[in-house]
């Protein structure tokens, strides 16, 4: 009986302390990072009318809430300790559900409702255990900022990082042709990453790109995908298999083939060619002549007219696109074929044709001939005729003679023409007259060369150069795989404020006076990301401008990527130029000469000095001395090994 009262006593006990403390329900929520968390809580207030409330995180004491969020008296909210703590449901039948805006993390826990009903412990307790879980972070938005013929500089925006801060991004960049299996992968552990700039690119060629953010849960979804055309740049490659064939005393026929098709870098427009005649007695060539025709076929023919017999010319043919003019490629040289000799008298006129552009000021005047001389005569009678004018007409004809006769006119007006004619004579008699004077002896055939002759006036002023900025110094912050971050900064902007960087970069054996690859940079910006397309080792300078000049180059950074998994090896100099020239100087390259056959010598020295000791704790003794030019031992055996 004893033992039995003590059972019931103890049920007894249980049932008044659930009494006493009231009636507690639980439930468990689980939400993502950044989404809203409802946690359930509510009361009939049809029965007990609009009733006080309280949120708490943690468990719910005797009275009231711990660590309160929010406290209702049944008609609003009457405290809470953040804004993203909000009632949503309708207070007046009874909702008080906590809902928490933007849920973090930190946000998880345990959380209890109060409901405060009239009367000794009859208040209404409601515990929710709030799960909150990090993701990976949203998706990227990316744009291309800048697109050039071997560059592409990206950017984009942050975005909600899924609750855990972000570590990484990745690029993926591939052919368009191609799938995505074929990418290219980057990974950058830069979380504060918001542009970067990819290199190496084939000019003329379509790229898709893509962007992922990685955190410690995951990686995020793929971001759009970005369709980028490079632009076209000058031809790599020469024109192929260019030949010359002799049709005639006066033309030859010129053949070729477009360059290669991975290095036309862009739609052909055209081509240049240039021929020139050479002379085998000056041994020298003369003026260039010019030609251009457009790009038509693969298989391209142009004809040479109005070349001279018997005469060796060069020809040179380079491809275009609309980003410039490519190497050229050429031919041994080709003659032209002998002419059939002509009894018949050959009377050459020459016609100039003068045009001047007036100017008030003080100017400078530069005339461009291009003749070519085909006449053979003794003497030459000339008229000459010079007034101020806007336009002048000479023509000139001459015959074989003996004699000259010079006859001058001068008659101001606002055009003039002067002929001189070449007459058989036996004495010279100079006569001036004031109206100009012709003579002209028929012949039977006629040559008529035109020479043009332009006046060009150039406005003399005198320019007053700018302060530059001072050469920016830049450092290397990461190389990581393929790609590298540097920074930079500046000393003096000179006359007037920055108004952007220009980095270049070459490889490592090429030289600065032919510089292809440059990125631009804003005048706010001081670092950057470079993802090299093909890993190398590569030289890094660069330039600041503002709106007077540029400034020289900066220090040269030489680095070397590779792929992931392999060695990199960073070589980090400071070489500032004297000038802001792009051709270096060719100490450089002596020094590094003696530098290496000084370290051969000694690495020699080295190598010979230890073989002597160990031959000479093997055999005891070694003396070693020249004597007559040769090396002579005693008391070891043969030195094969040395």
């Amino acid at each position: 009986m004893i033992i039995l009262a003590s059972k019931h006593l103890a049920v007894y006990c249980n049932l008044l302390f659930c009494f006493l403390a009231g009636f507690v329900s639980a439930e468990t929520v689980t939400v993502t990072v950044g989404t809203d968390a409802i946690l359930k809580c509510s009361y009939d207030a049809k029965y007990y009318g609009r009733l006080s409330a309280c949120w708490g995180k943690g468990t719910i004491p005797n009275s009231g809430c711990a660590n309160e969020v929010l406290k209702t008296d049944g008609t609003s909210v009457i405290s809470r300790l953040s804004e993203r703590y909000l009632l949503m449901g309708n207070l007046g039948q009874g909702d008080v559900s906590l809902t928490i805006r933007h849920a973090e993390e930190q946000d998880s826990g345990v959380y209890g409702c109060r409901v405060e009903i009239p009367g000794w412990f009859n208040d209404q307790k409601h515990h929710v255990t709030l799960k909150v879980n990090a993701v990976p972070p949203n998706p990227l938005r990316i744009e291309a900022r800048e697109v050039k013929e071997r560059t592409v500089t990206i950017r984009w925006s942050p975005v909600f990082d899924g609750g855990r801060p972000i570590t990484a991004y990745r690029v993926d960049i591939k052919n368009k042709q191609t799938p995505w299996e074929t990418k290219k992968t980057t990974e950058l552990h830069d979380p504060s990453l918001t542009h970067l700039t990819l290199v190496d690119l084939s000019p003329s060629k379509t790229y898709n790109l893509r962007v992922f953010a990685i955190n410690s849960v995951g990686m995020s979804e793929t971001s759009n995908v970005l369709t980028i055309t490079a632009k076209e740049a000058a031809p790599e490659g020469p024109p192929l298999d260019m030949q010359l064939v002799a049709l005639s005393s006066s033309s030859i026929k010129v053949t070729w083939k477009p360059p290669r098709t991975e290095l036309r870098n862009g739609v052909l427009r055209g081509y240049n060619i240039n021929y020139r005649e050479y002379d085998p007695v000056a041994k020298q060539f003369k003026r260039w002549q010019y030609l251009t025709v457009a790009a038509t076929r693969e298989q391209e023919t142009v004809t040479l007219v109005n070349l001279k017999p018997s005469t060796m010319y060069g020809v040179l043919i380079q491809a275009k696109t609309i980003a410039g003019v490519g190497p050229a490629s050429n031919a041994p040289l080709c003659s032209t074929l002998d002419e059939i000799p002509k009894t018949t008298t050959t009377t050459t006129t020459t016609t100039t044709t003068v045009t001047t552009l007036p100017s008030s000021t003080a100017a400078t005047m530069r005339l461009h001939f291009s003749s070519v001389y085909a006449t053979s005569a003794t003497s030459a009678t000339s008229t000459t005729s010079a007034t101020p004018s806007t336009s002048a007409t000479s023509t000139t004809s001459a015959t074989p003679s003996t004699s000259a006769t010079s006859t001058t006119s001068a008659t101001p007006s606002t055009s003039a023409t002067s002929t001189t004619s070449a007459t058989p004579s036996t004495s010279a008699t100079p006569s001036t007259s004031t109206t100009p004077s012709t003579s002209a002896t028929p012949s039977p055939s006629t040559i008529s060369i035109t020479f043009y002759a332009a006046t060009v006036w150039e406005q003399s002023t005198a320019s007053i150069s700018g302060v530059p900025p001072d050469p920016p110094v830049i450092e290397l912050k990461k190389v990581d795989s393929n790609s590298f971050s540097l920074f930079w900064n500046i000393s003096s902007e000179g006359d007037s404020p920055i108004t952007g960087y220009f980095l270049e970069y070459k490889a490592v054996n090429a030289s600065w006076d032919y510089t292809k690859n440059a990125v631009d940079f804003g005048a706010h910006e001081t670092e950057a990301t470079i993802i090299e397309m093909n890993p190398s080792t590569y030289n890094v300078r660069m330039f600041a401008k503002n709106s007077q000049a540029t400034s020289a180059a900066s220090n040269v950074l030489t680095i070397t990527t590779g792929e992931a998994g392999h060695q990199k090896d960073i070589l980090i100099t400071s070489m500032m130029p004297y000038t802001a020239s792009p051709l270096n100087s060719p100490s450089h390259h002596l020094i590094g000469i003696f530098v290496a056959v000084g370290l051969l010598v000694v690495t020699g020295a080295i190598l010979t000095t230890w073989q002597l000791r160990r031959l000479k704790q093997k055999k005891g003794t070694l003396s070693i001395w020249l004597g007559n030019g040769e090396v002579r031992y005693t008391d070891c055996e043969s030195l094969h090994e040395l």
